[in-house]
């Protein structure tokens, strides 16, 4: 029956085949028609202009008795069909062209998102790229084994595919698709600006919430979209009039905006004021908002220098992470940090590094060494108490002026020095930029006069053993 349907010369032949055999037919050869159909059509001469009824040669099948049969028996049937079959023939069924309100597509797609579960991801990136209503793809994005698996056809088709569905998904849809795009760490221009113009085009119609789901995605990927002229001044003119309504929210888009490099001074202001400090102090997410604050209030103190608006009162700045990130923690067993914790040990000896230490305002360093102008790693009992980074519990940590003057009013005899072993999570997926948080750690660090001394993975993956580790880390020194 497969090679009968496959030699087809005409619409009618496949339909006959199919509809005249049925006990021939099996669930398998159900798409194998369903694609033949949309191959003979394609080769069909389009009608003049102005002749027949207008239904073109597609339309005309789709209201052929025969095809209705087919229709009807994939209907009844497609519950005891095998997950292939289901998803073949809804992907034939949109290369076919049918309409989303048709009863075979419906079926086709209430039965592939029963079954999302048991897809593997070939089957779920076929249902994906075949379903364009936003029921089906709020489905699929909310499935876990859609959204903790990335695969790199699928993303390749999406970027194709996204730009033209955006315009009629909802914003539901949109922050779910990029949850998944962040989730990832995808850096894929086409992909970031859809979200970026989606939001342009509804930014006024959404709520802080949504918005910063929205946002998210660029900061992840330290990426400033196309439109960022149009879109940045936008987000500042809707945080002005709804910075009270979601205080969190306001204050994870800012973080996303600083990581960017971008400022809003008005929206700062408003941030900074006593009003929105004792709103947020007062809420069940008090501590988090004190984090990224301080986090806030640190980022203007080196970055926005010409900033002289309000600013966060001392009794409320903590530090921003007081420990390693959770990402860190759990990816422990695949980083390249061991091996340079046992290298440097042999090289320099444990009295002359401190590891995991949290520096103002709340970053924590994998390695941090002293050197003088000889290139000597020094031991901690040798540099001067005066002139090392206060203590993370310190209530001069949070002055970050006078940090930075400690630590730089000493530079012609040593230098503070941080390892920075980046790992792969650390960067955007297949690419060499560091995610956003991990860029505005680094420009922070250097404003605060550390030298920062990379040690990507894609070096580290070279070393083979502890000799060749030592040698790595004494180049790098």
């Amino acid at each position: 029956m497969k090679r009968l349907i496959e030699r087809s010369r005409s619409v009618g032949e496949v339909l006959r085949w199919v509809t005249q055999n049925p006990g021939k037919v099996s669930a398998s050869h159900y798409p194998i028609a369903l694609h033949k159909l949309g191959q003979l059509l394609q080769q069909q001469p389009a009608p003049p202009v102005g002749a027949g009824d207008g239904r073109g040669p597609a339309g005309q099948v789709l209201e052929q008795p025969e095809f209705h049969v087919l229709c009807q028996a994939i209907v009844s049937g497609c519950a005891k069909f095998d997950n292939f079959s289901i998803v073949n023939c809804l992907y034939a069924a949109a290369a076919l062209g049918l309409p989303g309100e048709s009863p075979l597509v419906r079926v086709l797609e209430d039965e592939s998102r029963s079954r999302l579960g048991r897809f593997n991801q070939k089957d779920v990136s076929m249902v994906f790229s075949s379903e364009a209503n936003n029921k089906a793809l709020e489905a699929i994005f909310s499935s876990q084994l859609f959204y903790e698996n990335r695969q790199e056809r699928f993303i390749r088709s999406m970027a194709e595919w996204l730009p033209r569905k955006a315009e009629n998904l909802t914003p539901y849809t949109m922050a779910l698709i990029a949850k998944y795009v962040a989730r990832h760490r995808l850096r894929e221009p086409r992909l970031l600006d859809t979200i970026a113009n989606f939001l342009l085009k509804r930014g006024e119609q959404l709520d802080s919430k949504v918005i910063q789901k929205l946002v998210f995605p660029f900061s992840r990927m330290n990426y400033r979209p196309s439109n960022h002229g149009e879109l940045f001044p936008k987000l500042e003119a809707i945080l002005e009039q709804k910075a009270g309504s979601s205080p969190l929210a306001t204050v994870n888009i800012l973080m996303s905006m600083f990581q960017l490099s971008h400022f809003p001074q008005t929206v700062l202001h408003q941030v900074f004021s006593p009003g929105f400090i004792t709103n947020v102090m007062s809420s069940p997410y008090a501590l988090i908002v004190r984090r990224y604050l301080s986090l806030l209030d640190a980022a203007v103190e080196l970055e926005f220098r010409e900033y002289s608006g309000p600013r966060l009162d001392p009794r409320y700045r903590v530090l921003m992470f007081e420990h390693a990130l959770t990402a860190d923690e759990a990816n422990r067993k695949y980083s390249y940090k061991g091996l340079v914790a046992e290298a440097l040990r042999q090289l320099v000896g444990e009295e002359c590094y401190r590891q995991d230490e949290v520096l103002p305002p709340g970053y924590c360093t994998d390695f941090l060494l002293w050197i003088n102008r000889s290139g000597t790693v020094l031991p901690l009992s040798r540099v001067p108490a005066a002139s090392r980074a206060p203590p993370a519990t310190s209530p001069v940590a949070m002055s970050l002026r006078s940090s930075v003057l400690a630590l730089t009013s000493d530079l012609q005899d040593f230098a503070p020095v941080v390892l920075s072993v980046n790992d792969k999570w650390h960067y955007c997926q297949n690419s060499d930029i560091l995610v956003g948080s991990r860029a505005m750690r680094d420009r922070h660090l250097r404003l605060l006069g550390y030298c920062l001394v990379q040690l990507p993975y894609t070096e580290l993956e070279k070393v083979s053993g502890i000799e060749e580790a030592k040698h790595y880390l004494r180049q790098k020194l």
